[in-house]
């Protein structure tokens, strides 16, 4: 169940609404694939298993981004991660691959596997080199994470059938194994409708939550974490440290950005992680990707060939961009916690069992606090 299948008040969701998937395709030409991986139970035996994991890939175009490169943004919230290809996004202001999400000891794996994807495709046109954009988040509480269960062929499955319409969320693809403020984590997508200048245009957000602390948890302003106690529901944590784990966050809009721009909207995913409870620890890895693809036609970089030339492009004004920020914050709350209501309870290495954040559990939670119960000691 998503959140808002809850039957709650509308006007808890502020001011926007969604686009008709409530989902990061609803952002045209955008699609999104999984590889899940789950096979195993009990005691840890290294490369064997138990096997809770997978990869994300988020396509901004159809065909090869490479031929159709979007301007885009990157921001580093806390560096206790990595994204690998985050500084030449940073420093040329293209994204020109998928986006790919996976487990923390996976990325090295997904990034060398989307290389030999690209460069199949692209063999006889002179590709001269590739530099994919790849997060991670560690899932090592639930998987057996120094197995290496993630290859090549589980990312170009991904990347091969990766497509537009609903996402699945919850433990699938690079959020299988993921823990979200002692719940069970995992995908999370959502997406708003704006009008800019006279035109109508969709933010959407794709999250893989990993983060927080359970007395931290917010949904729509309360505090339901200080209700939802671990002697209410335990946490997979036998010794915990409180709020480790990662966020990354990949935000999509077909609004016409310069690169400076997206990296201004990016920055606003840290608003929505606030309003969830997320974003003050220091042992969180949290990144935010944004790409538009409001440019067509971008020119591709050829350096082998020596292609030069100058580029028409279009821009929303700086003193619009207000909507866009308001719609990439609420989308990447609504999508933190669709990750949640999603997921569903897992058990995984040497039989931790992260539980699902139950629809009932929330209904109960939110009249507690409705009714007051968090002052009583509830």
């Amino acid at each position: 169940m998503r959140l808002r299948d809850l039957g709650l008040p509308l006007v808890l969701f502020g001011p926007l609404s969604p686009g008709p998937l409530n989902a990061i395709t609803d952002v045209p030409g955008v699609r999104v694939g999984h590889t899940t991986l789950i096979e195993g139970e009990g005691p840890l035996e290294v490369g064997r298993g138990p096997v809770c994991t997978g990869v994300t890939v988020v396509q901004p175009r159809p065909g090869l981004t490479r031929d159709q490169p979007c301007f885009a943004g990157v921001v580093r919230f806390n560096g206790n991660g990595d994204l690998s290809g985050a500084e030449w996004l940073r420093e040329n202001g293209t994204l020109t691959t998928p986006v790919a999400l996976t487990n923390t000891h996976a990325l090295g794996t997904v990034r060398d596997a989307m290389i030999t994807w690209e460069g199949r495709r692209r063999a006889d046109t002179g590709l001269y080199w590739c530099m994919p954009v790849v997060g991670e988040t560690f899932d090592g509480t639930l998987n057996d994470i120094w197995g290496a269960h993630v290859r090549a062929e589980h990312v170009w499955a991904a990347l091969d059938g990766a497509v537009g319409g609903p996402v699945p969320e919850g433990n699938v693809g690079g959020g299988t194994g993921m823990i979200c403020h002692g719940f069970k984590g995992g995908t999370g997508t959502s997406s708003r409708a704006v009008s800019v200048g006279g035109e109508t245009y969709t933010v959407g957000a794709l999250v893989q939550a990993n983060q927080g602390r359970r007395p931290e948890l917010r949904v729509l302003g309360l505090p339901v974490g200080r209700v939802l106690t671990e002697d209410r529901v335990p946490t997979p944590w036998s010794a915990p440290t409180p709020g480790s784990g990662s966020i990354v966050v990949v935000l999509a809009t077909d609004a016409p950005l310069l690169p400076g721009q997206c990296e201004r909207l990016a920055r606003r995913a840290g608003i929505g992680l606030a309003r969830t409870g997320g974003g003050c620890d220091d042992s969180s890895g949290d990144f935010f990707v944004c790409f538009a693809t409001g440019n067509a036609g971008l020119p591709v970089a050829d350096y082998a060939r020596g292609h030069h030339g100058r580029q028409e492009v279009r821009m929303v004004s700086n003193d619009t961009l207000s909507l866009l920020f308001h719609a990439a914050a609420e989308a990447t709350e609504e999508a933190i916690l669709n990750a949640l209501l999603e997921a569903r309870t897992l058990s995984g290495v040497n039989g931790r069992t992260a539980h699902a954040l139950t629809p009932d559990l929330l209904r109960w939670a939110l009249r507690e606090l409705a009714l007051g119960g968090a002052h009583s000691g509830a």
